[in-house]
C-alpha cells in the first residue's frame, strides 16, 4: 500500500509538470505584435519599468523585476497595497508599468490606475481576463491565461503563476538582446561572488609577473634542463621562447610523462624537438573569467600572458583563480 502512495504521488507530481508546462506552451500561440511593442516601448522610455502585483502575483512580479535590473533594464517592484500610501511616489511619467493579475480586478491594483491615467504612463497588464477592468485599461496586454491550475483544487496559483513567469522572462530576453547586453555587463551587475569576481579581477591582477620567478627556457635549451626548472618554478609547466623571446611552445607536466614513455634517451632532447607548439595565451588585460573559461574549455591549469610582441610577461594558474575566488 505505501508503494503505491508513492507511485500515486509520483505520477501526481509528473502532471503537475504536464499541466505547467502545457501553460507555458500555449502562451507560444498568443505571442504577436504586442512582444515587439513592447519591447519598443521599454527601451525608448527614459525612466524604469516598474512591477507590480498582489499576493502570489506580486511575488512573480519581484522575480521579473529583478531578472529585469539584472538584465540591464532598471526596474522596481512596487507593492500595490503600500502604494496607496505614498509608495507611488516612486512612479514617474518616464516610466513603463507592469501590472499582474490574474482575474484582472484585483482591488490594489485598480487603485492604481488613476494615478496611472493621470500621468500618462503606459501601462502593460499581465492577465489572464482580457475582459477585466485592468485589462480594458491597458496600453498592451498580455494574455496570461491557463486552462486550469495544476492544484488539484483549482484554487493555488500555480500553473497561472508560471506561465506569468515565464512570459516576464521572455520580455527579459528580449530586452537583454535589442540592448546587446553582453556576459561583461552581467557580471558587472553582479559583483558579488564567483560571478562578480571574474570581471573585478583582471588578468594583470592575479598572474605571477616576477619575472625571475617565471619558468622560462628557450628553444635550444636540453629538455632535462627544462624539466629542472618545471621542478624548482613549481607552476606545471615551463614557457619556450626563442632567440626574440616570443612564446613559441610549452612543456608541461603532463609532456613531461609522455615524453619519457617515448624517447628511450631523453638526454639528446631539446625543447624545440619536444614542446607543445602554438600554445593558449591571453592578455594582461583580459578578464580573470576569461582565463578561467579557456581553462575550462581546453583542460588546462595555466595561461601564459603575453605582450603583443608574443612576449611571456607573465603567467596566470588555476591556483591564483581559486584564491582569489574567481574559480
Amino acid at each position: 500500500m505505501e508503494l503505491m502512495q508513492q507511485t500515486d504521488m509520483v505520477e501526481l507530481a509528473k502532471e503537475v509538470f504536464n499541466i505547467e508546462a502545457d501553460s507555458i506552451l500555449k502562451l507560444k500561440e498568443r505571442i504577436t505584435d504586442n512582444l515587439e511593442e513592447t519591447i519598443s516601448l521599454i527601451i525608448a522610455s527614459k525612466g524604469r519599468v516598474i512591477v507590480t502585483g498582489m499576493g502570489k502575483s506580486g511575488l512573480i512580479g519581484r522575480k521579473i523585476a529583478a531578472t529585469l535590473s539584472s538584465t540591464g533594464t532598471p526596474s522596481y517592484f512596487l507593492h500595490p497595497a503600500e502604494s496607496t500610501h505614498g509608495d507611488s511616489g516612486i512612479i514617474t511619467r518616464d516610466d513603463v508599468i507592469i501590472a499582474i493579475s490574474n482575474s484582472g480586478e484585483t482591488t490594489e491594483l485598480l487603485n492604481l490606475l488613476p494615478l496611472i491615467k493621470r500621468f500618462g504612463v503606459p501601462l502593460i497588464v499581465l492577465s489572464g481576463n482580457r475582459n477585466s477592468t485592468l485589462g480594458k485599461c491597458a496600453d498592451i496586454f498580455f494574455d496570461i491565461s491557463v486552462e486550469k491550475e495544476a492544484c488539484p483544487l483549482g484554487k493555488a496559483p500555480t500553473a497561472s503563476t508560471t506561465a506569468t513567469l515565464a512570459m516576464g522572462d521572455a520580455i527579459a530576453v528580449c530586452l537583454l538582446k535589442k540592448r546587446g547586453f553582453s556576459t561583461e555587463d552581467f557580471l558587472l551587475y553582479h559583483p558579488s561572488g564567483t560571478l562578480g569576481k571574474g570581471i573585478l579581477y583582471l588578468i594583470k591582477d592575479l598572474m605571477l609577473k616576477d619575472r625571475n620567478l617565471l619558468p622560462i627556457a628557450h628553444e635550444e635549451d636540453t629538455f632535462l634542463e627544462t624539466v629542472d626548472i618545471i621542478s624548482k618554478k613549481k607552476l606545471g609547466c615551463a614557457l619556450i621562447v626563442n632567440s626574440q623571446y616570443q612564446l613559441t611552445g610549452v612543456i608541461t607536466d603532463g609532456d613531461i610523462r609522455r615524453i619519457l614513455l617515448r624517447y628511450p634517451d631523453v638526454s639528446i632532447l631539446k625543447n624545440k624537438m619536444v614542446m607543445t607548439r602554438n600554445p593558449k595565451v591571453i592578455d594582461a588585460d583580459d578578464m580573470a573569467a576569461k582565463a578561467l573559461s579557456y581553462m575550462e574549455k581546453y583542460s588546462i591549469t595555466s595561461l601564459a600572458v603575453c605582450d603583443k610582441d608574443k612576449k611571456p610577461i607573465g603567467i596566470i594558474h588555476i591556483h591564483d583563480l581559486l584564491k582569489a575566488g574567481v574559480a
